[in-house]
């Protein structure tokens, strides 16, 4: 059974959503992202995808304030990113609350040092962030692209212990116009052993069977809930089979 993970991602504090990564493209939600992470949580839901935009923007840490509240506020398992390009930002991350920390754009411009962290923190607390365009790898909350393609990307870090990955189609992100289903089943077909997380595109419940049938076994969903395509309701029924 997939597991639905949903998405708060912050900007100046509060749960925001972007279209295609584009901070132009902004659209607020809540003002409160620990109301926002508590209805999750009543809904069922164990683990959340939560997003530093500025820090993602920016290179470092700055909305660590809204995970210490929802982490301090709740029992959710938090994944956590956006700007995380130092020790002192993994520590603080940590410190705050995080169970996980995702590591994207480090993981392309300082390797050595996203590696540190896997063998510091252990792997099962590190997610490899691999959001792509065109199958490529882009950086710096998706500003910069990169000349690295993902499946060997991907499989160079299975090399070093990562588990779990989280992938992005930025061109889906936001769009509510579907996932990426044939990116996916390359990367599950080639990149041996991963738990993928499939982020970007989904517009409502079939668009997570489609995932569920390519044995993806986790989706993060975050404009879809926040547009009512999938409602909380949805979110309790599909939490409920998964404990059954």
């Amino acid at each position: 059974m997939i597991e639905i993970i949903p998405a708060i991602d912050i900007i100046d504090g509060k749960c925001v959503r972007l279209s295609k990564g584009d901070y132009e493209q902004k659209k607020i939600y809540s003002e409160t992202p620990v109301d926002t992470a508590k209805a999750f949580e009543d809904a069922g839901c164990r683990r959340l995808h939560l997003v530093d935009l500025d820090g993602a923007k920016s290179s470092h840490i700055i909305n660590y304030k809204t995970l210490e509240a929802i982490a301090s506020s709740t029992n959710l398992i938090i994944d956590f990113g956006g700007g995380i390009k130092s020790d002192d930002d993994a520590r603080i991350a940590f410190e705050c609350g995080a169970s996980m920390i995702t590591g994207g754009s480090i993981a392309v411009k300082n390797p050595e040092v996203f590696k540190l962290w896997i063998s510091q923190y252990g792997a099962d607390k590190i997610i490899l962030g691999a959001d792509a365009k065109d199958k490529m790898i882009a950086t710096n909350g998706w500003i910069d692209n990169s000349n690295l393609h993902i499946v060997p990307f991907i499989n160079s870090y299975l090399e070093c212990g990562i588990t779990q990955v989280i992938s992005t189609d930025i061109s889906r992100d936001g769009m509510l116009q579907g996932t990426a289903i044939d990116l996916y089943s390359e990367i599950l077909d080639e990149c041996k052993g991963i738990y993928l997380i499939a982020s970007g595109g989904v517009a409502g419940i079939d668009d997570i069977r489609q995932l569920e049938e390519i044995n993806v076994p986790a989706v993060i969903a975050g404009k879809a809930i926040y547009e009512g395509r999938i409602s909380i309701k949805d979110l309790e029924n599909e939490n409920l089979k998964r404990k059954c």
